[in-house]
């Protein structure tokens, strides 16, 4: 049983991981599949924390952090698509 969830969460990762490398053109599809590495991330530690007995508070930690994560992602999504008026990474200069 612990052997599937394992292989459920390193699918979701690395679902994941090619999702953020194949679809570079939106920056808001980008931070989702950020956020869906971060999840499957938060539940390797839960089960590895759940399997191991210890203490859950690092897991409130990790959820801190990447709530601030995602929050600061929206903050970049919003204020770029008020200066270019979308979400395009070709339509503006990163330098």
């Amino acid at each position: 049983m612990l052997m599937m969830m394992v292989g459920i969460i390193l699918f979701m990762f690395i679902i994941g991981n090619m999702i953020f490398v194949s679809k570079y053109k939106h920056l808001l599809i980008v931070l989702l599949s950020l956020e869906f590495i971060i999840l499957s991330i938060f539940f390797f530690l839960l089960l590895m924390l759940s399997y191991l007995e210890n203490d859950l508070y690092f897991l409130m930690v990790f959820l801190v952090f990447s709530v601030c994560e995602g929050a600061l992602g929206l903050s970049i999504l919003v204020s770029m698509i008020r200066t270019h008026g979308n979400d395009y990474f070709q339509s503006f200069n990163l330098l």
